[in-house]
């Protein structure tokens, strides 16, 4: 047996060793929150994963994608169905980013070393923290909107919508919720500072609440639409607004964009989805859970989105974007209450599990002997709260999908890329894991810490499609059709994706950047070295117990005395 092994192998599933995690500890780059899960800590089943998916798929935000397009004059029909393929597009690198993560046990941060460099993964890490504490600012928003509601029924001043303050970016807010916005700010600070045991609890007791969430909404919007005189029927027979897609660019640039923005509302769960999967008890567990636990609830919300949409169309003239917005039209306190708890307990769940777990471990990857998970937390918290804006970047359907979702998914939509191409295509699935913890002394030091090939894939494959939407955005009051530009910025995630692999793949089997040694390349033989595998001695002869073949082996110890 390898001596020298600093990993253990079980059943397709790895970690340190104990003597490799005892030495690692005094390195400046290891901490015990970004330290591999060791294998009988990764307990999640598929059921258990598939209620993580539905309590972070069942949110206000999510039935908002709907509803959005619907807002911008596309039909309750084809907004459904944009929802439902951009989830399916961006399931596929969530599952395949999942992989990772279950197999060595290694959060997101130290993934990104494995790509970009000990140096360089500050970089993606960052990007996806500060995205991730934006959605913690609008989660938050829509969550405190919820409790001022909640506190109206008793206290009317938390609901008067007259009770406003001017602020940045919006001259109109409500006082009280911004008030219960700070509130819902430190239930979920307090949540996430107690660990991913909180996050399991909170699903647990909000799996109920969020099916009463949907059903009060679709019910509210079905009663509002049968007063109108009109039916579901009629609400799925509707076409598309023409007159107001047109106003926004035309049907392709709109529906492209929304599409987009669909997919681009998981990216960042396809960036920091390691930062779960690693928990997972094996692949096949990780898998299915996603595959029943992503899509379907997501369907679900949109096509209770798009109905909440099309009846405040038929009874106000216009579409509303934000499905919170009904609870000023509810007279019944106590179904006010329910759906506010409802509200409430949704968004803490997609709140602490999808934004706030990925910025604390990035923030944490930064300095790890100073900046625990703890404290990545109220970091994330205060960012949230003094720098991100949720009453701008949340203040209307077109700003939601073209200038929220949008903007953030071609940057780090790459980054996506660049992991699958690294991981499954160049390094074939071989990490040394001890490395990652080691720096330039380690295996994944690159050039000075950077790897030139991921940045250089990074910086070449979004610029055109964030120029398009930035400097050279379409403006509906030109009335011109969008510029070759402005489309490639509508299809902004998936340009940028597969350039962003395209390039990397090239680069990283050519010269640039150094010999496949400086690149971090693994060869079957060193991977082997490596590792230690799950043993027992028989005879002279060691047999690797995997699987199916171990209850074979006892068994034939057991017969033969041996």
């Amino acid at each position: 047996m390898n001596h020298h092994a600093t990993q253990y192998e079980k059943n397709g599933l790895y970690e340190l060793t104990d003597e490799a995690r005892s030495t690692l500890k005094g390195s400046k780059y290891y901490n015990e929150d970004l330290a591999p899960t060791s294998i009988e800590k990764r307990t999640w089943s598929s059921f258990s994963i598939c209620n993580l998916w539905i309590g972070l798929a069942i949110s206000i935000p999510a039935l908002a994608l709907a509803s959005s397009l619907v807002a911008l004059g596309i039909s309750p029909l084809l907004a459904i169905l944009n929802v439902g393929l951009g989830n399916l597009i961006v399931l596929i690198p969530i599952q395949l980013n999942s992989h990772v993560g279950t197999k060595y046990g290694i959060p997101f941060p130290i993934f990104a070393r494995l790509t970009f460099g000990n140096k360089g993964a500050q970089l993606p890490t960052l990007s996806r923290s500060i995205i991730a504490c934006g959605w913690t600012s609008i989660q938050c928003w829509v969550g405190g909107g919820a409790v001022a509601a909640l506190l109206g029924t008793v206290i009317p001043f938390f609901s008067n919508q007259s009770v406003a303050i001017a602020m940045p970016g919006n001259d109109s807010v409500s006082v009280g919720q911004i008030i219960g916005f700070l509130l819902f700010v430190l239930v979920v600070g307090l949540v996430a500072y107690n660990g991913m045991e909180k996050v399991k609890w909170v699903q647990n007791i909000g799996g109920p609440l969020l099916i009463v969430v949907v059903l009060g909404l679709f019910v509210w919007s079905y009663h509002a639409i049968q007063g109108a005189g009109y039916s579901l029927l009629d609400v799925f027979s509707t076409g598309n607004d023409e007159a107001l897609i047109q106003k926004n660019g035309g049907f392709a640039f709109v529906y492209l964009a929304g599409l987009t923005g669909n997919i681009a509302y998981w990216s960042t769960m396809a960036l920091n989805i390691p930062d779960f999967s690693r928990y997972a008890k094996d692949q096949k567990s990780q898998f299915k859970g996603q595959l029943a636990g992503m899509p379907l609830p997501m369907l679900i919300c949109a096509f209770v989105g798009a109905v909440f949409a099309q009846a405040t169309k038929c009874t106000m003239g216009e579409a509303m974007f934000d499905p919170t917005s009904v609870f000023y039209y509810m007279d019944n306190r106590i179904l006010v209450a329910v759906c506010a708890v409802g509200v409430i307990v949704a968004t803490l769940t997609t709140c602490v599990a999808a934004n706030v777990v990925a910025p604390a471990n990035g923030f944490s990857n930064l300095l790890p002997k100073k900046i625990t998970f703890k404290r990545g937390v109220l970091i994330t918290c205060f960012l949230a709260v003094f720098v991100a804006q949720p009453w701008w970047l949340y203040g209307s359907g077109a700003a939601y999908i073209f200038n929220w979702l949008n903007n953030y998914g071609m940057i780090i939509a790459p980054i996506a890329a660049i992991l699958m191409a690294d991981y499954f295509l160049c390094k074939q699935q071989r990490v040394d894991i001890g490395s990652l913890y080691l720096g330039a002394e380690g295996r994944y030091g690159y050039t000075h810490g950077w790897n030139r090939c991921g940045l250089v894939a990074w910086a070449v494959s979004c610029v055109l499609p964030l120029l398009g939407n930035t400097a050279f955005a379409y403006q509906p009051s030109l009335s011109a059709a969008p510029s070759v530009l402005q489309m490639i910025a509508a299809n902004g995630y998936v340009f940028s994706f597969l350039v962003a692999f395209t390039v990397y793949t090239a680069l990283m089997k050519s010269r640039f950047g150094g010999s496949k040694e400086r690149k971090g390349f693994v060869s079957p033989e060193e991977q082997e070295a490596l590792t230690k595998h799950d043993t027992v001695d028989f005879g002279a002869r060691t047999c690797t117990l995997r699987n199916r073949r171990r209850d074979r082996l006892n068994a034939t110890i057991r017969k033969e005395g041996v």
